[in-house]
């Protein structure tokens, strides 16, 4: 494995209050020298919830996703907030979207979005024995719920409103876990 480059210097090049673009200045093992620029996550990373109403139906939500214009069926996932666990984010973001809490709650993994360009991360949580509990959230509208059966994971992949990486990678390590084949 490669050592890491050396990081000469980092700046912010700009900030839209959600959004952050830093500068870094890299130098490789090999002596060359690079500017990369990176999105800087803003906050304590996020959660990307499975929420699993019985041993072979997941939770999914219909949420508007700005950056395609239009709704993706997807996982419950949200930011952290300052002062919260991983767990505590996941159990508030699985009440505000699907009106569910969970009383087993297992971080699986984290995924990146980008590694080449962000800092961001989502910690993968899969939440079992669920019951009905709903908090407001901050979401403009109600979100539709729709369960989908793991058994029929691979069909999912074939729809038009199922592009998210995340919930896509998540709903593969939920299935391999709850197989016995990934040790989280």
């Amino acid at each position: 494995m490669p050592k890491l480059p050396i990081i000469h210097a980092t700046r912010d090049v700009h900030d839209s209050g959600f959004l952050k673009v830093e500068q870094l200045d890299l130098e490789f093992s090999n002596g060359e020298r690079r500017t990369y620029e990176r999105l800087k996550g803003s906050g304590l990373g996020a959660v990307i919830i499975v929420p699993m109403l019985d041993d072979d139906t997941v939770l999914l939500i219909r949420e508007y996703g700005a950056g395609v214009g239009r709704y993706e069926l997807g996982l419950p996932k949200g930011r952290l907030d300052q002062d919260e666990t991983v767990e505590q984010g996941a159990e508030r973001e699985l009440k505000e979207e699907i009106g569910y809490g969970a009383h087993r709650l297992k971080i699986l993994h984290h995924l990146s979005l980008s590694p080449s360009y962000m800092t961001h991360m989502a910690h993968v949580v899969i939440a079992r024995d669920l019951y009905p509990e709903r908090l407001q959230g901050d979401e403009p509208e109600e979100l539709e719920v729709v369960p989908w059966k793991m058994s029929e994971l691979h069909t999912l992949l074939g729809r038009d409103d199922v592009t998210e990486g995340r919930s896509i990678a998540a709903l593969f390590m939920a299935r391999e876990y709850l197989a016995g084949r990934f040790n989280a």
